[in-house]
């Protein structure tokens, strides 16, 4: 093998290298958006005193969470959705930064958000109609 065959060979696996390397850097962010509680697109953010509620939307599926505004020790929290013309799904525990996801299908539907953290609390009324 000749010199440049060499050269040609250190070039290629040292940009496979960096490029692995870039991956290996980008990796976190991804995982950590693939880490959200919901799936699709915010929509809405509903703040309140002492956390605020995330909303979500993918298809005719919604997806709510709520934050602690200031993560500590466990304390009650919950989340609601309610598609009109059904009942209300609800989460309510202990919890140190957030609930976990609560997501119903809407459709077309109007939907109502409540969450609460400690006590502070938020409604939204009827939304993305």
């Amino acid at each position: 093998m000749d010199l440049g065959a060499i050269r040609r060979r250190m070039a290629l696996a040292l940009s496979v290298l960096t490029a692995a390397g870039l991956l290996a850097l980008a990796a976190p962010a991804e995982a950590h958006a693939a880490a959200a509680p919901c799936p699709g697109r915010k929509v809405r953010t509903l703040p309140f005193s002492t956390g605020s509620v995330h909303v979500y939307k993918s298809g005719g599926y919604v997806c709510s969470v709520t934050y602690a505004k200031n993560p500590g020790p466990r304390r009650t929290m919950s989340v609601s959705v309610q598609a009109r013309g059904h009942r209300p799904v609800v989460r309510k525990g202990k919890y140190r930064k957030r609930t976990p996801a609560v997501t119903v299908y809407a459709g077309q539907r109007c939907v109502w958000v409540k969450g609460s953290v400690g006590g502070g609390s938020v409604s939204s009324g009827w939304i993305l109609c």
